[in-house]
């Protein structure tokens, strides 16, 4: 082994160290000492026993490896979760106000406040809790289990265990007073016979008995690492005991052999009997049904793809082999589709046509029909007209006629009554005559209030001289009113120019008067008036 020095050697010492070294593996020399005198074992690597060149370590060791910076002296020790170290019998100065302890004041007291204190009354002093200071290193600090005692979990572990025996107990007690109910029950009928008593108490015998004392059929026993290689198992419950062993199920010789080593049927043992009343056919049956056959089908196309050049693995990418599966599966079914539909298209599919006439199923009628030499039917069968894809000759609501029939001032109707409501029952005649005269009175009505109605006298409009009308020749305007509009529309032009005059309560009338509108013409501006600039 080489050592830590990192002193120069010259070819002959290094092959002397090797040769040391390999001696010192094969057991033919020594193995090197460090300082505490242990022996260094020569397997280690190099990179592993040198030290590093800031120790200056002289002499091979490998205390270098070791957890050499911690402390030794340091223990991971908590808090003495309430302990108590003195209690005294009086007051103490600077103790607390509340409880009398000297370890904390009134305001970090953890216990009830008292009526009166501890200091007035000298009773009932607290003791002193145990203080303690811990210098923890940085994993402790932030070490959240620290302190935590492993051995409360076991109070949870009984907890548990307590509520699971008393379940266990209620239950066993219900069902031995079911029995007993049943029983007692029997009992007081006289139809019960004694087969029928002894089963009974079989059962409650049954009941009583613990569970871990049962015969225990579902436990699994394993022992591995047998002196014949591999591992054998003894599995207790194999069948239910009731049901019949596969090999008892036929004693014929000749019939499905049994292997006894593997406990494998192969071949069905009643091949001939109803498959309704047979709940085992051979352990073939289940390697050629359900999943089974799949996985089968998946393992074949996985070897064909692989020998046609893909890069396919069962064992090792089974799910890249199941997904190449469906998606040949879903390309199968397509390509398979397309080729059926390119048959039909070519060929035709006569599944899909028409049925056939009765005439060509039966091959016969007693109907007559008579045709000339040209082949042409001359009696016998009457030309029948084409039909469309609609209902035809369907009649509701007892009319002889079907809708559409009739036709009157832009309304269909039927023709049998002469209605136009699609949904109406049909009158017949005495609803024609009904409508009819209906008609006609409503016609001698409106000719009847036509001629009493007289005709409104017509007014001549009286031309005003008013909104822009041309004024007639026999206009006479009164000066006492035509001097109060003239007043008014100045006053009127004053708002316009300053609105600040307008009263708050402006009452609006919209009634014009000749002499307003004469004042309006005398006092409006005309533009093409020269003199428009000196009338203001």
């Amino acid at each position: 082994m080489a050592t830590a020095s990192a002193s120069f050697k010259s070819r002959e010492d290094h092959r002397k160290q090797l040769e040391l070294e390999e001696a010192r593996k094969a057991g033919l020399a020594p193995a090197e000492v460090d300082e505490d005198g242990k022996e260094i074992n020569p397997h280690i690597p190099q990179y592993m026993s040198s030290a590093p060149w800031y120790l200056n370590a002289e002499r091979p060791s490998l205390k270098h490896q070791r957890k050499w910076k911690s402390d030794p002296n340091y223990s991971k020790s908590w808090y003495d979760r309430g302990a108590k170290i003195y209690q005294a019998d009086r007051y103490r100065k600077g103790a607390c106000e509340n409880c009398g302890a000297m370890t904390h004041d009134k305001k970090a007291c953890m216990e009830r406040p008292r009526k009166v204190g501890a200091k007035w009354t000298n009773m009932h002093i607290a003791p002193d809790e145990k203080i303690e200071s811990f210098e923890l290193d940085y994993d402790g600090k932030r070490d959240r289990w620290n302190g935590y005692d492993a051995s409360t979990y076991s109070r949870v572990i009984e907890q548990y265990e307590a509520r699971d025996e008393a379940r266990r107990k209620y239950l066993k007690e219900e069902q031995l007073k079911k029995l007993e109910e049943k029983n007692n029950k029997k009992a007081d009928e006289d139809g019960g016979s004694d087969e029928d008593d002894d089963d009974d108490y079989l059962k409650v015998d049954e009941a009583k008995v613990d569970e871990s004392k049962q015969m225990d059929f579902a436990k699994v026993e394993k022992r591995v690492r047998t002196t014949g290689g591999g591992s054998t198992g003894t599995v207790r419950n194999l069948r239910i005991r009731e049901d019949t062993a596969k090999y008892l199920l036929n004693l014929d010789v000749n019939s499905a052999y049994y292997d006894p080593k593997t406990r494998s049927m192969r071949e069905d043992p009643l091949p001939d009997s109803d498959p309704n009343e047979k709940f085992y056919e051979g352990d073939n049956q289940n390697r050629l049904s359900g999943q089974a056959l799949e996985f089968k089908q998946l393992n074949i196309h996985a070897w064909e793809a692989f020998e046609k050049g893909q890069d396919i693995h069962m064992q090792a990418a089974p799910s890249q082999a199941e997904l190449l599966f469906k998606n040949y599966k879903v390309i199968k079914d397509k390509l398979k589709n397309n080729t059926k539909d390119t048959i039909m298209e070519k060929y035709g599919n006569a599944a899909s046509e028409e049925a056939l006439p009765r005439e060509l199923l039966l091959g016969q009628s007693e109907r007559e029909v008579e045709y000339d030499r040209a082949g042409r039917i001359i009696r016998g069968q009457e030309t029948s007209l084409p039909r469309s894809k609609y209902e035809e000759d369907v009649y509701i609501n007892n009319h002889t006629t079907v809708w559409g029939s009739w036709w009157r001032d832009h309304h269909w109707g039927y023709k049998c009554c002469k209605q136009t409501i699609r949904n109406s029952y049909c009158t017949g005649s005495a609803g024609i005559e009904a409508a009819e005269a209906a008609t006609e009175l409503l016609k001698a009505n409106m000719a009847r209030k036509e001629a009493a109605e007289d005709k409104p006298v017509q007014h001549e409009e009286k031309q005003r001289a008013a909104w822009g009308t041309e004024v007639p020749d026999d206009l006479v305007l009164d000066k006492k009113l035509l001097a109060e509009a003239l007043k008014k529309e100045d006053e009127r032009k004053k708002e316009e120019r300053d609105e600040r005059k307008r009263k708050y309560n402006v009452k609006w009338d919209d009634e014009v008067t000749v002499e307003d509108m004469e004042a309006y013409r005398m006092k409006k501006i005309h533009h093409d008036d020269p003199m428009k600039d000196f009338l203001h």
